[in-house]
């Protein structure tokens, strides 16, 4: 006789308990397991499902525990109960699935169709790219990624359970609409702007999907098929494939050990991006003359200035700069800040301050696109940024890259003498310029098969040459320090195998 659905092979049990995720625990893990169960139609309604005892001993669990993951799909209508016949799916636990009744074909005329009708191809450009499995490696040079050793688990998770509370449920809860919540707008408006050295009120300050989304906003609204825009190079590709999808006329302008050449700046740019705290990707800090200058050629060209202030809370020096938008006295500057970029990139908090009537469209233009940002998140992270957890952990991360920094250069230094470091102090990365016959992408790869995980820099210049594929950004926000010196000690093996000489100064 044919085994019932409701005595599915232990072997098939045990295979849906490994899929499920450990951090939610014993309980939460049979929940999950028997979740997935009913919606892949290993079980379909009104089929019984096993007993707590034949569960308990397959995975080897108390029973307790699976009569509590019982009870709980109990109350939320996945199972049901029967007198002395133990648990069946419920009825109204699964929808059925349109893949059985609808076979899916796919074929040429279909591919044809949207291909046709795609006008735009953003897949086909050139991005940075990260492997998936860069957790995974022993040397992950990577930027802009998490690290969760330096995550305050503790303090966030305090935060988003004061989100939680009743009144703060009540105030987040409901559709924002176009506007943000209130608290975070305070938080940036008391903690955040004072530190880049200027103010706005609250109708000057809109946040956003992360920084990338604000960029995108700004293109979208400011930005019409004929405008010229000047663009740092080499300089962020996002920002750079952002403006192409509105305009043929993105111009490189190149940048110097002072930041952006404001020679190099025409009078025709109808906007101009820059990251002067630390310019990505070489990471140089623009100086005060070539800021005040920019300023003036702004004011003298009738432009607008885009500022990406991004990773200005890692700074190693006493007295940082501050923001290009606290010289503005024009008001041709618009500021771009991230709130989660050092702290989760996960996160996507980011925002902007501009003059009201230019924040006025952007929120509706942005309730065109998603409303507002999640307004949890928002609330969990004004209450982090209120409460002085943000600070601190920013003053804790800016001590700790500052020994990894040094531990990279040191490293660099002592291994790779014939690579050159650019880039000024601060941040969460090197850029850094390989030997003339070094292609840093070629390297890239040959060192990802050995678990070093590179950026190569050719990706940051609007063109690729030669010359582009001679520099590397070498991050160090995710690999502990004592890692730093093993792996740059392994990347010179390979380069001497690979790239014979390379080690040698020139």
């Amino acid at each position: 006789m044919a085994p019932s659905r409701a005595a599915l092979s232990a072997l098939l049990w045990e295979k849906l308990f490994r899929e499920t995720s450990e951090s939610l625990g014993l309980q939460g893990r049979i929940r999950q397991m028997l979740v997935a169960a009913i919606t892949q139609g290993h079980l379909t309604p009104d089929s019984p499902v096993p007993s707590s005892r034949f569960m308990s001993d397959t995975l080897k669990v108390a029973r307790n525990t699976v009569v509590f993951a019982y009870q709980e799909l109990v109350s939320e209508g996945y199972l049901i109960t029967r007198n002395r016949s133990g648990h069946f799916v419920g009825q109204a636990a699964q929808q059925r699935n349109m893949l059985d009744i609808t076979a899916r074909v796919g074929n040429d005329d279909e591919t044809d169709f949207w291909h046709e009708r795609i006008h735009a191809r953003p897949s086909q450009q050139r991005n940075i790219r990260k492997p998936a499995n860069w957790q995974t490696q022993p040397y992950p040079f990577v930027y802009g990624q998490f690290d969760p050793a330096l995550f305050p688990t503790s303090e966030w998770r305090e935060c988003c359970m004061k989100a939680l509370s009743i009144v703060d449920i009540r105030s987040w809860a409901q559709d924002l609409i176009m506007m943000d919540d209130p608290e975070i707008i305070a938080a940036i408006q008391n903690q955040v702007l004072p530190r880049r050295g200027f103010s706005a009120t609250k109708d000057e300050i809109m946040v956003t999907v992360g920084a990338q989304h604000a960029l995108y906003l700004l293109a979208d609204l400011l930005i019409r098929p004929g405008n010229k825009v000047g663009v740092e190079e080499p300089g962020y590709p996002d920002a750079r494939n952002i403006f192409s999808s509105r305009t043929r006329h993105v111009v490189p302008v190149p940048v110097n050990e002072e930041g952006v050449d404001v020679q190099a700046i025409t009078a025709d740019m109808d906007m101009i991006f820059v990251t002067p705290s630390h310019q990505c990707p070489t990471g140089v800090t623009m100086s005060m003359a070539r800021r005040q200058a920019l300023l003036e050629k702004a004011g003298a060209c009738n432009t607008v200035i885009v500022e990406d202030d991004f990773e200005f809370e890692n700074s190693f020096v006493d007295k940082p700069f501050p923001a290009l938008k606290s010289l503005d006295q024009n008001g041709r500057v618009i500021y771009v800040g991230s709130l989660s970029k050092t702290f989760a990139p996960g996160l996507r908090l980011g925002f902007i301050v501009g003059p009201k009537p230019l924040v006025d469209e952007l929120r509706a233009l942005k309730r065109l696109m998603l409303r507002h940002a999640p307004s949890f998140l928002q609330r969990a992270f004004a209450l982090f940024v209120s409460l002085g957890h943000y600070q601190s952990f920013l003053r804790k991360q800016s001590q700790i890259y500052g020994q990894r920094e040094r531990a990279l250069r040191d490293a660099l230094r002592q291994y790779l003498p014939a690579f050159q470091i650019i880039s000024s102090p601060g941040g969460s990365f090197c850029w850094v310029r390989a030997p003339e016959h070094i292609d840093t992408t070629a390297l890239t790869a040959v060192a990802l098969q050995n678990g070093i995980v590179l950026e190569p820099g050719e990706v940051f210049f609007s063109r690729v040459s030669k010359s582009a594929r001679r520099y590397i950004r070498f991050g160090y926000g995710s690999i502990d320090e004592p890692k730093i010196a093993a792996g740059i000690s392994t990347l010179a093996e390979l380069v001497t195998q690979h790239f014979p000489s390379a080690t040698r100064k020139h």
